[in-house]
């Protein structure tokens, strides 16, 4: 055997995806961008295919070397042995089902969505549901694009798989363990809980960096001073308000009615907080602080 064929032998050996260890990432940004980056670096990916809405992403992610090739979604889906779809939740509906047309039951399709009720179920009659895991990795900066995807960036964080039940055992079992590998700890839920809880802990946060972010852009009318007097607090908390709109968005209308629970939670809260000022209930005040405290318990 030549020393050639030898080289494609190893470049192509079996991967524990299955196959020749061929994937495509729809969207080429942060969330699959990262992703791609460590099945590389652990083994699981021999070679990544990009499918980008965007010449111009699809150009800086080869450049970047976080995919080998970009191709159009039909191509790349019918060459690759597992299909990561991390896009805008409005968008992720119509792609997933052309998706969902198009592959074998040899092949496995997950996706990264923040929301999940949604499309389970526009997808839960589909023939091929089977071979679809519902996953939402817990982590994400304000940032996005290809030049936003970092190495390790899921070591420690929380992954929700949801409908684990209506998967094909094998194909969630090789998703579970490439999200092990990754450094992530596993979470099983309904897709309707997912929505819930993330409303809780993940939406509403992003709700409040945007509204603070008005509320002192339109009472600071002097940037210098807010860059100036800006400091650690502020910045961590309003950090949240440079995530783009794209894809916020429809992830606020798509979870619409538990993030209006969860907003009318906290406006109900900050009403407390206002009342105390106008009042001048200083132990209220500190009631309401120290029963926040509690949240040390939680998060360390």
């Amino acid at each position: 055997m030549s020393s050639q064929q030898d080289k494609k032998d190893k470049d192509f050996s079996i991967s524990p995806l299955g196959g020749q260890g061929v994937i495509t990432i729809v969207g080429v940004g942060l969330i699959s961008g990262s992703f791609a980056i460590a099945l590389k670096e652990k083994g699981f990916a021999k070679h990544v295919i990009g499918v980008s809405r965007t010449e111009a992403s699809a150009k800086k992610a080869l450049e970047l070397g976080i995919i080998d090739e970009a191709l159009p979604l039909e191509e790349a889906v019918k060459k690759s042995d597992f299909i990561y779809v991390a896009i805008p939740v409005d968008a992720t509906i119509p792609v997933m089902q052309q998706i969902m047309d198009l592959i074998t039951d040899q092949q496995i399709v997950a996706d990264a969505g923040s929301t999940k009720y949604v499309l389970c179920e526009a997808l839960k009659d589909h023939p091929m549901r089977k071979r679809f895991v519902a996953t939402h990795p817990m982590w994400g900066t304000e940032y996005s694009g290809p030049e936003a995807a970092v190495r390790d960036a899921f070591i420690g964080r929380a992954c929700v798989i949801c409908e684990k039940e209506k998967t094909d055992a094998a194909a969630v079992a090789t998703v579970e363990n490439i999200y092990r590998e990754l450094g992530m700890n596993l979470i099983y839920m309904d897709a309707e809980s997912h929505d819930r809880h993330a409303a809780y802990v993940s939406h509403i946060s992003h709700i409040t960096s945007f509204a603070l972010a008005n509320t002192v852009l339109e009472k600071e009318k002097e940037e210098d001073a807010i860059f100036e007097l800006a400091g650690g607090g502020f910045e961590s908390t309003v950090r949240l308000a440079k995530s783009s709109p794209a894809m916020w968005a429809p992830i606020f209308m798509q979870n619409r009615e538990n993030v209006l629970d969860v907003l009318n939670e906290h406006i109900a809260q900050l009403r407390k907080f206002k009342a105390c000022l106008e009042k001048e209930n200083y132990e209220y005040l500190n009631e309401l602080m120290n029963n926040a405290n509690k949240i040390k318990r939680i998060l360390k």
